[in-house]
């Protein structure tokens, strides 16, 4: 093996991506399902959050004339980053289940990245959506009409069961302790387009995000919700050892009436014997 190959694959290990990548296909399996009802699972769930988007701003066009916003809220782009990765693991669980491997172990070494990244984000950031929403946002128009009650249901309660499916229901590995850093700065990013959302359209997307409002509690809500990051994501990463663990004991196997059958055919006696 050469020398280039050896530092490619450490720091790709480092990362969080197997050389080769996923050896026992656990992005694609599930110590529940076999993988055909996996993909339709997956591919099922893909298509009710993408009806759920697309209605959600069709909706905020034609009813509420606040289309414009949708991209502006945290809950809006995790989900869009749950959408994402049902979506594509759906289709490689399909492929899986007709053809006995799936393309993204032959694609290249960061897409293999992004695609354990993404899984690390939407295990982890629906439960800072939902606890976020619930704990601080939540108001007398969260169940004010039908739309709303739906809208909120499946944006900030849904998903958590969305992410709960891929930790308890897929052999999918512990997630990589170096993910930490990155989804601590992509709730650096979405900060940053938070306040671009002040400057440009005028408003906060979160009144706790607001100086005015909240003044110095602000700093305190940002480091709060970062650190809650870091505990979600190192709970998700015990139940995911737990999961594997509970997963690999194996039940006793009982005796079918055909082994016994075979056994008595090999170690019967013959006629001639004593």
């Amino acid at each position: 093996m050469s020398s280039g190959k050896l530092k490619g694959g450490g720091v790709y290990a480092f990362l969080g991506v197997s050389s080769p990548f996923d050896p026992d296909c656990t992005f694609v399996t599930s110590p529940v399902f076999p993988p055909l009802l996996l993909a339709a699972f997956r591919l099922a769930i893909a298509l009710y959050a993408l009806f759920v988007v697309l209605f959600a701003i069709i909706w905020g066009a034609v009813r509420l004339d606040d289309a414009q916003t949708y991209f502006s809220f945290f809950t809006h782009l995790s989900y869009i980053g749950l959408l994402a990765y049902y979506w594509a693991s759906g289709v490689q669980t399909l492929v899986y289940a007709t053809r006995g491997q799936y393309p993204l172990r032959k694609w290249y070494r960061p897409l293999q990245f992004l695609h354990t990244l993404l899984y690390s984000s939407i295990t982890t950031f629906p439960f800072v959506v939902t606890i976020a929403y619930w704990g601080l946002l939540s108001s007398s128009s969260t169940f004010s009409d039908k739309f709303n009650t739906w809208n909120n249901i499946s944006v900030h309660a849904m998903n958590s069961g969305m992410a709960l499916v891929e930790i308890l229901l897929t052999n999918t590995r512990p997630l990589p302790w170096i993910h930490i850093p990155f989804t601590i700065a992509f709730l650096a990013c979405y900060l940053a387009v938070a306040y671009i959302t002040r400057a440009t359209q005028g408003f906060y997307p979160y009144d706790f995000l607001d100086p005015h409002i909240q003044q110095a509690k602000v700093a305190a809500y940002v480091f709060g919700i970062a650190i809650a990051e870091v505990i979600i994501f190192t709970v998700v990463h015990f139940i995911i050892r737990l999961r594997i663990r509970l997963s690999r004991r194996k039940p006793v196997e009982s005796t079918s009436p055909e082994a016994i059958d075979d056994w008595e055919e090999v170690e019967r006696p013959s006629d001639n014997s004593a």
